[in-house]
């Protein structure tokens, strides 16, 4: 008789769904380049704000295509009739605020001298120190702070500390999985 292997120690927000599972594992903290894939996470995040991570997960691939594979150029140029077609997809959330700011927030990368990518990355923190418990993990840093004003300073939209603290974790800048994770540091 062989011993069953034990599953993986993961960060407690990950275990009540395979969906979270599977992000988890394979995407969260892991780093993210490429100002359409910061534009992506950046967007998601702000659609986010004030609802499940699950819901968003779950509707990710509506909103690529919704959403033009968040080609910040082909977003940029969405005009009120892309709002209204929006607006009446299910399989986004159909928000106009969050909407709305999609669309300005993809103006305003077109104007981020060196690219919104470069810009975001000058908030990593790689260094931060790894949390023992869930308790650990801050809502919002001084970091995740100065990149929410700076955003907003470009002109972005629902980009407040908390979210870009979110994004700062789902895209690498700052490693938040638990010291005992097996994803920190996966060998």
């Amino acid at each position: 008789m062989t011993a069953q292997a034990a599953d993986p120690v993961r960060c407690g927000w990950a275990t009540s769904a395979p969906d979270y599972i599977d992000y988890h594992d394979r995407e969260w903290g892991r780093p993210v380049r490429g100002d359409d894939k910061v534009f992506e996470r950046i967007t998601l995040e702000a659609f986010q704000s004030g609802l499940s991570w699950l819901l968003i997960l779950r509707k990710r691939e509506g909103f690529r295509e919704a959403f033009a594979g968040f080609s910040i150029p082909r977003v940029a140029a969405f005009t009120e009739s892309d709002v209204e077609r929006l607006l009446g997809d299910a399989r986004i959330v159909r928000n106009r605020a969050k909407i709305e700011a999609a669309i300005a927030n993809a103006r305003a990368a077109l104007d981020v001298p060196g690219g919104l990518s470069d810009l975001v990355w000058r908030y990593a923190d790689p260094d931060s120190p790894a949390p023992k418990t869930t308790a650990d993990v801050p809502a919002q840093t001084p970091g995740s702070k100065a990149l929410a004003k700076e955003l907003r300073a470009r002109g972005f939209r629902f980009v407040g500390p908390t979210t870009a603290y979110a994004l700062m974790q789902a895209i690498g800048l700052v490693n938040d999985h638990l010291a005992d994770c097996w994803v920190r540091d996966p060998g």
